[in-house]
């Protein structure tokens, strides 16, 4: 029998892009029937032109069907409503596709999802369902063992930035190393999203209760060989880098990015081979102006030529930045330098002409940049980026930037760490983690084998 991987994502581009490029990965590589589903507003922006807005759309590999989450318009300004009810809505418009797909005969035989509340719609069918972690496997276990006795510990210092934590199979990590989302109060206006991370480990608990669960795990055995194995009751197995450079499809996100790529690639070509410092937060991030004034400052003082994505909004729109072309500029009077409000970031990682990332260390931008063996300054703002930029350390691909008694990055601090990793002894240990990247990729390779018996286990 055909399987069909229905592959659930929640709605920001940190969860759809590696979502779809597992999927893709499911049919090109392992003949399996996809559909991809992500919120309407998501979908929308994804096929602005499409006839009907909200219609299944085909690729070739992969057919998208979106689920409503109550807020199809994409106005989510009214959390305190957003966050009460947008998990159950998804949960009863995915189970409303998942009977629509069985009575056009097409029924799904496993869901993959990034957030818990999938699973419901998969259990109320009697379908399989696996949890697809779009985070790294030290941060899953740092979840997963603060679920499991060690609370009191991390809770109890929070205040005490410098205290060492050891945790079963990790490596010493301070409190200020430990993912946000852990060391927040219950009064911050983001303490919401730390619950639905926990969430998962919890509903991993409710599942060990029946059979031991599989995790899919955005990583590869060779990076995080220790972290994968540091918990026994749940199988961790990695399938990662998921990455869409790393596969035979187009570079450009797969047609999932919520922006239109410009002119920078021409750009790029100008320069010359590992040159360019690409300096980018992710797409969710907006500097204050002190901030931007001390990047600026210190990519000037690095006298290098660097690609500046600068997002003006969190909330823009594809069709607000198509609107904006005067953002694409070069701003400095010796034309060092381009700023963009968007670029497809794995073309420009694989480019020859970047030397370095200056990154807020999201797992996606630390997973592309060490599939690309390009080095990183880290500069973590929240969730997991702390932690990412501490292992970026680790593996000897980055340095994470300090930052001032206000939380600015100052701009000699900046001109500093790029040095650092645009040095050989860095180059040189970045290029070998994209190797064994793409090794782990390989038909015979660690993650090739583990997704493949994934399918197998599916398959019973």
């Amino acid at each position: 029998m055909e399987h069909h991987f229905l592959i659930v994502s929640y709605i920001i581009q940190g969860h759809i892009n590696p979502a779809l490029s597992l999927g893709k990965r499911l049919a090109s590589t392992f003949a399996s029937a996809v559909t991809f589903s992500t919120s309407i507003s998501a979908h929308r922006r994804m096929f602005p032109d499409l006839p009907t807005p909200d219609q299944e759309v085909h690729d070739g590999l992969v057919s998208y069907i979106p689920y409503s989450d109550g807020y199809d318009d994409g106005d989510r300004s009214d959390i305190t409503s957003y966050k009460s009810n947008f998990q159950a809505t998804s949960s009863k418009s995915v189970s409303a596709i998942i009977r629509s797909l069985a009575e056009r005969g097409r029924p799904v035989t496993c869901v993959i999802h990034t957030l818990a509340w999938a699973a419901d719609a998969a259990r109320d069918h009697g379908i399989p369902s696996v949890l697809f972690w779009i985070q790294p496997a030290t941060v899953f276990s740092i979840l997963y063992h603060y679920c499991h006795g060690y609370d009191r510990v991390i809770s109890s210092n929070i205040k005490n930035p410098g205290f060492v934590v050891n945790l079963p199979g990790l490596p010493p990590l301070t409190i200020r190393e430990f993912p946000g989302i852990l060391t927040i109060s219950s009064d911050d206006p983001r303490f919401w999203i730390s619950q639905l991370f926990l969430d998962m480990i919890r509903f991993l608990d409710q599942q060990k209760t029946v059979t031991k669960p599989t995790v899919l795990v955005n990583t590869f055995d060779e990076l995080e060989a220790d972290a994968l194995a540091s918990i026994s009751e749940v199988k961790l197995l990695a399938v990662g880098p998921v990455v869409s450079s790393l596969s035979d499809q187009e570079t450009a996100c797969y047609g999932a990015a919520l922006f239109k790529p410009k002119r920078y690639m021409e750009w790029l070509d100008s320069q010359p081979e590992r040159s360019v410092v690409y300096v980018s937060f992710g797409s969710l991030a907006v500097l204050k102006k002190q901030q931007e004034g001390e990047i600026r400052r210190g990519l000037e003082e690095t006298g290098r030529p660097y690609l500046w994505v600068v997002r003006k909004k969190a909330t823009a729109t594809a069709a607000a930045v198509e609107e904006e072309e005067e953002e694409e500029e070069v701003p400095t009077d010796d034309c060092k330098g381009m700023v963009v409000e968007w670029c497809s970031q794995v073309s420009v990682l694989s480019h020859a002409a970047v030397g370095c990332f200056v990154t807020h260390c999201g797992w996606n931008s630390t997973s592309e940049t060490l599939a690309c063996g390009v080095p990183a300054v880290g500069v973590p703002q929240w969730m997991d980026q702390v932690t990412n930029a501490r292992m970026l350390e680790i593996w000897g691909a980055g340095v994470r930037a300090e930052v001032n008694g206000e939380g600015v990055l100052e701009g000699s601090e900046l001109a500093r760490c790029v040095e650092i990793v645009m040095g050989e002894e860095m180059r040189r240990r970045a290029k070998a983690w994209k190797e064994k990247g793409r090794e782990a990729l390989r038909e015979g390779g660690s993650s090739y084998r583990n997704l493949r018996d994934f399918v197998a286990e599916i398959a019973g």
